[in-house]
């Protein structure tokens, strides 16, 4: 086995270009992705479409959810985001086009089990709560109750997003970052991990490269890619609907 994993692409197609690109030299299975396609950026449509055609399935994502019910817990920005981000396939023109959009948020899954055995899980934010929690890395700090609750529904390893900060927690309880591990985490024996394999579109652990990770039967690796980040910023500043600190964000990687 052998995948790649995205996430948190957030409407920010420029970036999901450039990581579709570098994903095709790593001699993969396929693509998977923990959701949040839509949400922020300024071309959701284009990344649904990309995610569509390149992705073996995807997840549903808090943002992902918005565009067919309603934003849940965003702050003011990225409600504001939520709602201009429906109006986008709303008003679509093509109405064939515009079922087959909304029929494909309808069809993501909060909860996918692959792998051997199917012992791995892939949710956009927990196990425990798929569509909506973080897991951050202070939670692996004091073996908290929290992470010992959520490591109790993995059986192996589970594959998650939604906090944007790339990394490995261990049920030691700790937390290892890319550059800790050196861009590489090899699994141990009876040890059960959780990877974040972090964000395409809005990374938030001050790194403004896009990442993602490839997963196999070994371990996992971490890429970070540098993309264009003025062609996003200045889309989104030329949208009003937008909040201008969504595109001023991305330049800091948080």
């Amino acid at each position: 086995m052998k995948l790649a994993i995205i996430s948190d692409i957030h409407g920010n197609s420029e970036a999901l270009r450039t990581v579709l690109e570098d994903i095709k030299q790593r001699d993969v299975e396929g693509i998977i992705c923990l959701g949040d396609i839509v949400g922020y950026g300024p071309d959701p449509a284009t990344c649904v479409s990309l995610v569509s055609e390149h992705c073996m399935w995807s997840l549903m994502g808090n943002h992902d959810f918005s565009v067919l019910y309603e934003p849940t817990n965003f702050n003011p920005g990225a409600e504001q985001a939520a709602w201009w981000t429906r109006t986008q396939f709303e008003q679509e023109e093509d109405a064939d086009v515009r079922k087959e959009r909304f029929s494909f948020f309808s069809r993501l899954r909060v909860r996918v089990r692959f792998g051997p055995d199917d012992k791995i899980i892939a949710v956009h934010g927990s196990p425990r709560r798929p569509v909506n929690e973080y897991i951050f890395p202070d939670d692996a700090i004091g073996g908290s109750l929290k992470i010992q609750q959520i490591f109790e529904r993995v059986e192996t390893c589970a594959v998650v997003g939604h906090t944007h900060v790339p990394g490995v927690f261990t049920d030691e309880p700790d937390f290892y970052s890319p550059d800790e591990l050196k861009g590489r985490f090899t699994f141990q024996p009876e040890e059960k991990v959780i990877i974040n394999v972090g964000s395409v579109g809005q990374p938030r652990d001050n790194d403004p490269r896009a990442c993602y990770a490839v997963l196999d039967d070994e371990g996992v690796s971490f890429y970070r890619l540098p993309y264009n980040i003025d062609v996003v910023a200045d889309a989104i500043k030329a949208i009003p609907e937008l909040n201008d600190w969504l595109g001023d964000r991305l330049y800091e990687g948080r």
